[in-house]
């Protein structure tokens, strides 16, 4: 058997443990298959179809819940997918009748690097003053629709008066429609999935009066790397970020260097998380992991917010217990310059959205509530002026 031929066995053998075993077991078989594949083999490079989906489908975990699709299913066909789709995600406790939902509507946005879709949610009721966007970046395996059910971000807009934006990635960009974040070519401003984020994002503040001011981006795992990225490449943009379960910018550079940082930084691929650029931060940013992550390794929460804690001009560190929830330990940094961040390590939590909805994959309805927190986080750090 041929070199290359021996090493997409080995992958189609880790996508088999990936279904069966678990991403634990699907990752010592590309470490192995790695160790064994000569450096400068095609097979190991960024455009090698196997490894990729494998990689990425290591970026969630592989046991996630199934997503309902149809979750109110007694809605005719007749009505719009708008209503259905804010009907399910407002919590069943407010009491909220279905028409009092907002408008959640589907557009696509091109631009020189390309095009993707994107969901818009806009809240119930009129404003007198420009409101504010969070940009909402799913995980890998998810949509808009998952995202937005799980988070139940578009209830908060309703009862906080925001905007919600919701790109969406395609199967045809990645296999397991993950935010390319260790892709050189989409780490970059001006350049690749980046671009068509912003360009989105400028899009919706330009079309719906937006308070620019007040633009967030959020994301989980491959999502809260690109939004690490984004907060990086954009800060004229972005007043701040949310990274949940998610990787510093610039922590890999190919698939070997991504799941290397995935797994915290152990012995594959070129790069070396601990040795990556760190760059001073220049807006606020609010992280969430938690401590039994197994898809994404804790040391990238804390990898995260490093570099706010160089020469920080303050810093307090407070450990909560929660009766009917995950404890978790939230650090509280602001650097000289006043920048400030958060970093909360939920304890006993895996790879999911804390405080989320089960109608979402990728939850964990124990709490902390993450879109909560992330809300009061962002619209007390609009940009500077």
């Amino acid at each position: 058997m041929k070199m290359n031929d021996a090493f997409l066995a080995s992958m189609r053998e880790a996508m088999h443990l990936l279904q069966t075993a678990g991403p634990m077991e699907a990752t010592e078989a590309i470490q192995r298959a790695l160790r064994q594949q000569s450096p400068t083999s095609a097979a190991v490079a960024p455009a090698a179809p196997m490894p990729a989906q494998v990689v990425e489908r290591l970026l969630t975990h592989a046991q996630a819940p199934a997503r309902t699709v149809d979750v109110v299913s007694d809605v005719p066909e007749t009505i719009p997918a708008t209503s259905r789709s804010t009907r399910a995600l407002r919590p069943d406790s407010t009491g909220a009748s279905p028409h009092k939902a907002g408008h959640f509507s589907q557009r696509t946005f091109v631009n020189q690097a390309g095009s993707r879709s994107y969901k818009l949610y806009l809240p119930a009721g009129q404003r007198a003053e420009p409101m504010p966007l969070v940009v909402m970046l799913h995980g890998c395996t998810q949509d808009a629709d998952d995202f937005a059910a799980g988070t139940q971000m578009n209830a908060l807009a309703d009862k906080l008066g925001f905007v919600v934006l919701y790109p969406i990635q395609a199967a045809e960009n990645n296999p397991s429609k993950c935010w390319n974040w260790f892709r050189p070519g989409d780490q970059q401003a001006g350049k690749g999935e980046p671009s068509i984020i912003a360009g989105m994002a400028r899009e919706v503040i330009a079309s719906h009066g937006i308070d620019a001011r007040r633009v967030y981006v959020a994301g989980l795992s491959a999502g809260g790397a690109m939004a690490a990225v984004l907060i990086q490449g954009y800060p004229e943009l972005f007043a701040a970020a949310g990274v949940h379960s998610g990787l510093p910018a610039g922590s890999a550079h190919d698939l070997p260097s991504a799941l290397g940082a995935m797994q915290g930084g152990k012995g594959i691929g070129r790069s070396k998380p601990d040795a990556m650029p760190s760059t001073t931060p220049r807006r606020p940013m609010i992280v969430f992991h938690g401590d039994a992550d197994h898809t994404v390794h804790p040391l990238n929460g804390s990898r995260l917010v490093a570099p706010f804690e160089k020469g920080q001009a303050r810093r307090e560190k407070e450990r909560k217990k929660v009766a009917a929830g995950h404890d978790y330990t939230r650090l509280s940094i602001t650097t000289p310059a006043g920048v400030d961040a958060e970093y909360w390590t939920i304890h006993g939590a895996g790879h999911a959205w804390a405080g989320g909805n089960r109608q979402g994959t990728y939850t964990d309805p124990k709490g902390p509530d993450a879109s909560a927190e992330m809300l009061r986080f962002f619209l007390a750090h609009p940009l500077p002026g």
